[in-house]
């Protein structure tokens, strides 16, 4: 009788041990915080694609319209050579000195726009068929060059100087035109010439030209 009595307390005490060792057992294995599910330090953008399926992301600096290189700017209307298009030759009138014939060559920016132009003008006398009539004429090398910006309707000039003929006992010829070619270019600008002989030997009264200059000679 002793026994029936202590067998059930015996089963009772079993019962709650158990219960405690498995409590104890489950926050041991698993029932506190997960190391594995915390957040990351570095919690910036991910370096997968959008639906994480592991292709890239898109740098932001491939964006379109995001670089730093600006578009090439556009060639300004200013500062440009002027072209024989754009131009209108003048041969002003002689004035004389010392023996000498002094004429004035005068390019005039006829275009709506600023060009600019630098150095000698190209010249040559020709007669009613065109063809050249003497040697070309010498340049002043020995006198600065420069720019000469011309706004629209602004001219430059270059000065023509030569021994008069009749001095040095040379051949003349009277050419029918003056050819006046701008520097760079290879189209030429007729003028009628009204200056009248000139040497046609070139080893006397050879024309000389000035480099061009601003303003029209005056």
């Amino acid at each position: 009788m002793t026994l029936r009595l202590l067998l059930p307390g015996l089963l009772i005490g079993c019962a709650v041990l158990t219960g405690c060792t498995s409590r104890h057992t489950d926050d041991t294995a698993g029932g506190g915080p997960s190391v594995t599910g915390s957040a990351s330090p570095t919690d910036g953008p991910s370096a997968t694609g959008p639906a994480g399926d592991g292709t890239s992301a898109p740098s932001p600096t491939a964006s379109p319209g995001t670089g730093t290189a600006s578009p090439e700017p556009a060639v300004p209307a200013t500062g440009r050579r002027c072209h024989t298009s754009e131009l209108r030759a003048s041969v002003g009138a002689d004035h004389p000195g010392a023996g000498q014939s002094n004429f004035v060559l005068v390019l005039t920016n006829a275009s709506d726009r600023t060009c600019t132009v630098s150095g000698f003008p190209g010249v040559a006398f020709v007669d009613g068929t065109g063809e050249a009539v003497t040697p070309d004429p010498e340049r002043a090398t020995d006198e600065t060059r420069q720019t000469v910006t011309l706004a629209p309707g602004a001219a430059a000039w270059s000065a023509m100087t030569y021994t008069n003929p009749a001095l040095t006992g040379v051949t003349t010829v009277t050419p029918a035109v003056l050819r006046i070619t701008p520097p760079d270019e290879t189209a030429w600008i007729p003028v009628r010439w009204t200056g009248g002989e000139v040497s046609n030997t070139g080893k006397a009264s050879v024309p000389r030209l000035s480099p061009l200059r601003a303003g029209d000679g005056t």
